[in-house]
């Protein structure tokens, strides 16, 4: 059974800085792609970055040169530095893994995925 745990969300102001983290068992870390995704109140959600099995990363314009997606094999968890926070970032953010990572950041190709950590951005 694939588990996919989040966490790292909590209130902050805007201007800092957070980590998010996903760990994820129950399948060959190694060999997926994985990604984050966020929701806000009333959209839809969105891509944010993901990263592919050989270390291929993608992310949305909005985050591109604030956030940082990496992934650590051995301890089988996913990051997501954020950097820069702005109010418009906050949301719960989701963590995934499949077998690809869409080029538009989709959800498709995204298999599994974990129950969101809460972000929450102070103006």
């Amino acid at each position: 059974r694939v588990l996919v745990v989040e966490s790292g969300g909590e209130l902050v102001q805007a201007g800092g800085s957070l980590r998010l983290s996903c760990t994820i068992s129950g399948l060959r870390f190694d060999d997926y792609a994985m990604g984050w995704f966020r929701q806000a109140p009333g959209k839809e959600r969105e891509g944010v970055s993901c990263i592919n099995s050989k270390g291929d990363t993608t992310y949305a314009d909005s985050v591109k040169g604030r956030f940082a997606i990496s992934r650590d094999n051995a301890k089988i968890t996913l990051y997501l530095q954020m950097n820069n926070l702005l109010p418009e970032d906050g949301a719960t953010y989701y963590c995934a893994a499949g077998d690809y990572c869409s080029a538009s950041l989709s959800t498709s190709g995204m298999d599994y995925w974990g129950k969101g950590t809460l972000v929450t951005i102070s103006s």
